[in-house]
Formats: structure tokens, C-alpha cells, sequence
């Protein structure tokens, strides 16, 4: 009796063990998994390649590398196998964060979705990455999912309908809080960028220099860039649309959504 309470325990605690956090580093967890992706056209698989922007939140060394074809659908991903890779386990308050760090050419939804044995799910929970071209960390709560055991997790790194092949990194799912490490700490900006909805002219007030100035369309494409550092801008000849805004100077980028009616 006292060895099938044993061989009962012991399988309770494998059953339920989760392999986190997932870094894709070659003793680490993930790059040696099983990832099937799906609905991607041609379904080209995931890589594991060296990190393409070792610096500020996400300095590690290799990271995932996944290509959303044209021909794809919106909701193209990849996922584990059920029971491997991130094993079996239960939601509960220690683990109902889930963090991943993406570095995106666009702006789109990112998608997770977490999956029962028997292939049941409360469906995925998207949130979009508000910066292009650098590492950002996204957080998703599944606080909702309590108690749920899960053996499969499902990740969407590009929701959105697409016109062309975008390439996404990911990396770092159940990572701890991203801080930029460095010896100095840079003076936080303040900015006012007016007016938004932008007219024909953009005007930026802030308290630090910027070296360079870029707009890009909300797909990814630079549209306006300018290195003089000029704080009033000439727009007028951007199309109606959503834009996004960065700044950056040194140790120091400030990123702002823009509106253009007409």
C-alpha cells in the first residue's frame, strides 16, 4: 500500500510539472521541442536562430523565428505537442501571468491559447505589440482560468489579416519582468507630440534631445525619418491612416501612436 501511495504521488507531481520559462536556449527549455505550426500557407517551421537584437529588454541568444506567409490565414501559429514540451499543469495565482518577449516589423495582435488534454479551450487572448523593430514584453492574464489544467500551449505571433511574408521573433514565455540593464540611468523623457489626429504639420515639445525621428506606416513601413533632431515636422503628405511614432536618442527611444484623418 505504502508503494502504490508512492507511485500515486509521484505521478500527481510529474503530471502537473510545467517546463518554464521557455528561453530556447540549448540547455534551456524549448529549443529542442516538438512545435507544429498551422493554417501558414505553406506551414514553414519554426527556427531557432541567434537573437537578431542582443540589446536593451532581451539579451539572450537565440531566440524563435517564425514567418507568416501571405497566403496564411489571420490566425496562423504554432503549438506544442499535448503532455511534452510545456508538460501538464495547473493555472493558479503563481502562474496565470504569462509574459513572452516579441520583436515585430508590424503591428498586430499576438496571440496564446492554452489547451486542455482533450483538446478544449477557453479560446486565446490577443494583445498587440505598440512597437516595431525591438524587443517588447507582453503580458497575458489568465486569471479567468483558474483551477484549468492545461498540457498545450498555442501561439499566434502575427493575428491579422497581411498582405506580404512578416517575420516575428519571440522568446522568453513565463519570463520574469524585462528591465534594460545598464551602468548609467537615462534621463526619462517627457514629450508632447500635437496635434493627434495629426493636419499637415506634427509639432514634438520634449525635455531630452532626440537624434533621430522616424514615422512608420501600421504595417511597418518607415514613411518619414529625420536625423537633424527637428521638433515640427511636415506630414502633410502622409495618407490617412495610423502611424507609429518613435523617437531615439541615446540610451533613450519614446514610441507614441498617430492618427492621420485625412
Amino acid at each position: 500500500m505504502k508503494v502504490l501511495s508512492f507511485c500515486l504521488i509521484f505521478a500527481a507531481v510529474t503530471l502537473h510539472a510545467q517546463n518554464a520559462p521557455i528561453d530556447f536556449e540549448p540547455d534551456g527549455q524549448g529549443a529542442d521541442w516538438t512545435w507544429t505550426t498551422f493554417e501558414n500557407d505553406t506551414n514553414p517551421p519554426l527556427e531557432i536562430v541567434p537573437n537578431p537584437d542582443p540589446s536593451g529588454l532581451n539579451t539572450s541568444a537565440t531566440v524563435a523565428k517564425y514567418t507568416t506567409l501571405p497566403g496564411g490565414m489571420p490566425f496562423a501559429g504554432c503549438e506544442t505537442l499535448h503532455g511534452a514540451g510545456i508538460g501538464s499543469f495547473t493555472i493558479d495565482t503563481d502562474n496565470a501571468i504569462i509574459r513572452i518577449s516579441v520583436w515585430k516589423s508590424v503591428i498586430s495582435d499576438v496571440g496564446i491559447k492554452l489547451v486542455r488534454a482533450d483538446n478544449w479551450s477557453l479560446g486565446e487572448i490577443k494583445i498587440p505589440n505598440t512597437v516595431v523593430n525591438q524587443w517588447e514584453q507582453l503580458e497575458f492574464d489568465f486569471s479567468a482560468h483558474l483551477g484549468n489544467t492545461y498540457d498545450q500551449l498555442v501561439i499566434f505571433p502575427d493575428f491579422a489579416e497581411r498582405d506580404g511574408e512578416n517575420i516575428i521573433y519571440f522568446d522568453d514565455v513565463y519570463g520574469e519582468v524585462a528591465t534594460i540593464s545598464s551602468t548609467e540611468t537615462p534621463k526619462l523623457p517627457t514629450v508632447q507630440v500635437s496635434p493627434n489626429p495629426m493636419g499637415d504639420f506634427l509639432n514634438i515639445q520634449s525635455n531630452v534631445p532626440w537624434e533621430r525621428v522616424r514615422i512608420f506606416s501600421v504595417t511597418g513601413q518607415l514613411v518619414l525619418e529625420d536625423g537633424s533632431g527637428a521638433v515640427r515636422l511636415d506630414v502633410g503628405k502622409l495618407r490617412a491612416g495610423i502611424y507609429v511614432l518613435e523617437l531615439s536618442g541615446e540610451n533613450t527611444r519614446w514610441v507614441e501612436r498617430l492618427v492621420k484623418l485625412r
